[in-house]
């Protein structure tokens, strides 16, 4: 039988070339985050080759708890370790009994797209996704399009950490070579430009260089590739939309190239960050805006699900009231918004951070962040002579902050996010004001959403993937009023809590 893992193995020793370890904080809400471990770093590992190997035979063993056939797709992204974790994740699996589809170096929807293409009703994708170098995890679904929640994580958690492991007979192995070409040439099928548009594709040479340049091409683009070379050193900055780094660098090439938008993509492909024409950097929710706009105009009665870290001018958009569109503000996280999307029957579904969820006729459901990325030209396209940075000023105006995430214990962060909601509830039963305004609402569908009066918000919620908080502050009236928002609120708030510690950036 399998040994039971431990949560603590000193590195470098017998025991960690002998006993499987994987720490329970790995365990997150949707996805398996673990510290494997980077060259130079002090931080001891959280997984080791054998802790992994009990990951597959743990997820082996849930699938049959499930009652899902146990045919499984895996893939890996581009980073030094990936093809020998996936490589033990997979032992797991055949020991489990799983019948083992290896489709090789995947972006997490090529993993998504190949459960379609060959009929297999489970995934595991190891990637860390944007994290940073010495990151590694699992994304895992078992029933297309959607990936685990936390009640598949939670049961996932309990088999492996409790050694309560399943072998069977008859695993078996097999390769997809052409995946790839499978993949690029579905996402490419559906739109064909009408003219050459110029855009610069920044993959922060992750796993996206592989694949963006070439589906972009293929549907008629003229691309200018930036940082697509495959270096899992990421030696220029992590592939990140989200992160300032990145999207600097991707203004930097418009400007120089004279694109007409950016384009960029994160480690694993799922994700996608855009600059306009004039190197404006605008947040992934207004994209979101700008095609739920587009979208709505010759789809009736449509319905789209955002994150709660997302613009508020979605409820308040005139042109979406126009069109009769629905807007249904959600959990954060590519698992709830895709579930809540297929529940919905939504059109798509917009994160924040760049999680695109695009339905038939458009998508699978999954994020993809090329399909994404294709949506957004085809939007050019038919509205032409209208430039990004036209579709851009046509929204209503806000003033958004960066994602902000103070760092905060894997172990704590949960209990912090559950008093600073029971502080909010208070004011707002109590009548307290912020900033002089009164709180019309309080969202608790996810950390704490405080809508003011005057539509502005604050957020404060935990990540689902690493030891932080996420705050997010949004204004209605102007840039300083934005910063006072985080400065003078939400700032000094959290700084109350001695858990919390530095910010990753401020306003």
């Amino acid at each position: 039988m399998f040994p039971r893992p431990a949560t603590e193995v000193a590195a470098n020793s017998l025991a960690f070339e002998t006993t499987p370890l994987v720490k329970a904080t790995g365990f997150r809400e949707y996805d398996a985050r673990w510290w494997f471990g980077a060259p130079g770093s002090s931080k001891p590992p959280e997984l080791n080759a054998l802790g992994v190997q009990a990951l597959g035979l743990g997820l082996g063993t849930l699938l049959h708890k499930m009652g899902v056939k146990p045919k499984i797709v895996v893939g890996h992204d581009y980073r030094s370790y990936s093809l020998s974790i996936k490589q033990a994740l997979i032992l797991g699996l055949l020991e489990a009994g799983c019948e083992v589809i290896d489709i090789g170096l995947a972006l997490s929807p090529t993993a998504y797209f190949a459960q379609f293409a060959l009929d297999a009703p489970a995934v595991a994708m190891v990637t860390a996704s944007h994290n940073e170098n010495g990151w590694t995890g699992v994304k895992m679904g078992a029933a297309r399009p959607l990936t685990f929640g936390p009640d598949e994580m939670s049961q996932l958690k309990d088999i492996v950490l409790g050694g309560k492991f399943e072998p069977r007979a008859g695993g078996s192995l097999s390769h997809v070579a052409d995946m790839r070409e499978r993949y690029l040439a579905d996402v490419t099928s559906k739109i064909k430009l009408s003219r050459p548009i110029r855009v610069v594709a920044a993959c922060g040479n992750g796993t996206a260089g592989a694949f963006a340049p070439e589906a972009l091409r293929r549907v008629g683009a003229e691309v200018i590739e930036v940082d697509c070379d495959l270096d899992w050193r990421f030696p220029n900055y992590n592939a990140n939309p989200e992160d300032a780094e990145m999207l600097h660098a991707m203004a930097d090439a418009v400007r120089k190239h004279g694109a007409e938008l950016a384009l960029g993509f994160d480690g694993d492909g799922d994700r996608c960050g855009v600059v306009d024409d004039e190197g404006e950097e605008i947040f992934a929710d207004k994209v979101g805006l700008m095609l739920a706009r587009d979208l709505s105009g010759h789809i009736p009665n449509a319905t789209f699900v955002v994150d709660v870290k997302s613009t508020g001018l979605y409820a308040v958009d005139p042109v979406l009231q126009a069109n009769g569109a629905k807007v249904d503000y959600w959990k954060t996280g590519h698992s709830y918004i895709k579930r809540r999307t297929t529940e919905l029957k939504a059109v798509a579904g917009f994160e924040k951070s760049g999680h695109f969820f695009f339905r038939d006729p458009i998508g699978y459901g999954y994020d993809d962040g090329l399909v994404a990325g294709i949506a957004i030209l085809s939007m050019i396209d038919r509205n032409p002579g209208k430039k990004v940075s036209d579709l851009r000023r046509a929204l209503p105006v806000s003033f958004t902050s960066m994602t902000m995430s103070p760092h905060c214990d894997d172990e704590k962060k949960y209990g912090i996010v559950n008093q600073v909601v029971a502080e909010y509830e208070k004011l707002a039963k109590d009548g307290g004001r912020i900033a002089g305004r009164a709180i019309r609402d309080v969202n608790t569908v996810n950390g704490a959403r405080v809508t003011l009066e005057d539509g502005s918000w604050v957020l404060v919620r935990a990540s689902s993937n690493k030891p932080e908080l996420v705050v997010v502050v949004e204004s209605m009236n102007s840039e300083d009023d934005m910063r006072a928002l985080f400065r003078e609120e939400v700032k000094p708030r959290l700084g109350r809590h001695a858990e919390v510690g530095a910010y990753n950036q401020e306003i």
